[in-house]
């Protein structure tokens, strides 16, 4: 498939996160960006983001079950 170059400016934070993601995943940079565009234009990124939430909301009680467990016994040992 042939490439064009694209120009875009941001923060260099924003850079220096792009880069780093990019490297973890062994990726260019731009192959990375091409990545998350087509995620996002597929609609896959919109799905992941609202089956998380679904998963929240489904099993919300049981981490915090978890959590007020967890404080509790934090509680007793510094008692």
């Amino acid at each position: 498939m042939a490439k064009t170059q694209l120009g875009a400016r941001v923060d260099e934070d924003v850079a220096a996160i792009a880069r780093k993601r990019a490297a973890d995943l062994g990726l260019s940079i731009g192959d990375y960006l091409a990545r998350l565009v087509q995620d996002d234009a597929s609609g896959l990124r919109s799905r992941a983001v609202d089956a998380a939430a679904r998963f929240l909301n489904e099993h919300q009680t049981l981490f915090d079950d978890a959590e007020e467990a967890q404080q509790t016994s934090r509680g007793a040992r510094t008692a």
